[in-house]
């Protein structure tokens, strides 16, 4: 009986100590949020308020200047950038997102892929891995980027898309990603990058009519890369406190999982300790009664 308390002990001990982990991993996640959800809270109605910008100037613009990223044309090649995190024990969020891409493949571009024409470039280790393990083509240039999160390096990645598009390496660019909703809860999303999509025209929905200074070829060529970078690192930000937000969810699981696993592993030790009194209780007895028989 000794030994089954001894293994439940330890099995207490075991428990604890991951408890603790969590709860830390919780914390550290949880202030790692904030600074996460503060950053993409104040970039969104900007990167907003350049899209409908960037829409209304291309939907205007009837053909009268060259716009190289707003080129539609049959789609034979395809690149899509998947977002995902370096680290994991947060979830479903790296899966849901792999599941994302794997199903947009299946649906949209299934024709491009059997001849070999979709390509993957993965923003975070946990993408890298999967998809280089897994026979996708991949670009395997910027899937580090959240070792060092800033704007230039999201802006490289950005470029790299949008010059193999302008150069008609690719016929669309398409970004997976998790909009950031609270801690709790995170929205999988698939967005064309490229080409720039028009706005839908509708009775309501009149021409926009914008004057420009510079003359309008010169404003898009300054204007399109820009406006494009802002949202891909729009994108990542969202994902950045997706991340930390889908971590901490887990861990704060976990923590209650273990409490839970606490309690059931505690009342096995009693009963087994009550076993183990009861046991020698009776041998007690039954050694006083034998020596005065």
């Amino acid at each position: 009986m000794s030994g089954a308390l001894k293994e439940v002990r330890n099995r207490i001990k075991s428990v604890q100590s991951t408890q603790q982990i969590t709860k830390a991993m919780k914390m550290v996640s949880a202030a790692k949020l904030r600074r996460a959800q503060d950053a993409v809270t104040q970039m969104r109605p900007y990167a907003k308020k350049l899209q409908e910008m960037l829409s209304n100037i291309v939907s205007s613009s009837d053909g009268d200047v060259s716009m190289d990223l707003a080129a539609e044309r049959p789609i034979e090649k395809v690149l899509i950038i998947v977002v995902t995190s370096d680290r994991g024990l947060c979830g479903g969020y790296n899966s849901n997102l792999i599941k994302l891409a794997k199903q947009l493949i299946k649906e949209k571009y299934e024709r491009q892929d059997d001849k070999g024409n979709v390509q993957v470039l993965p923003i975070g280790k946990k993408g890298y891995e999967y998809f280089t393990k897994n026979g996708f083509k991949v670009v395997n240039t910027y899937w580090d980027i959240f070792s060092d999160l800033r704007f230039e390096r999201v802006q490289a990645a950005a470029k790299y898309a949008m010059d193999a598009f302008a150069n008609k390496e690719f016929d669309a660019v398409e970004v997976i990603y998790s909009e950031f909703k609270n801690a709790a809860s995170q929205t999988y999303i698939a967005e064309p990058f490229l080409p720039v999509q028009k706005v839908a025209k509708s009775e309501n929905n009149k021409k926009s009519d914008f004057i420009f200074e510079p003359n309008q070829q010169v404003l898009i060529e300054e204007l399109m890369p820009k406006i494009l970078n802002t949202q891909l690192y729009k994108a990542v930000l969202d994902a950045n406190a997706s991340e930390h937000g889908a971590r901490m969810t887990a861990m704060d699981k976990a923590s209650d999982n273990a409490n839970e696993l606490l309690k059931s592993l505690k009342i096995s030790y009693n009963r087994a300790r009550q076993a183990a009194i009861t046991t020698e209780l009776t041998e007690i007895v039954s050694g006083a009664a034998a020596l005065q028989g």
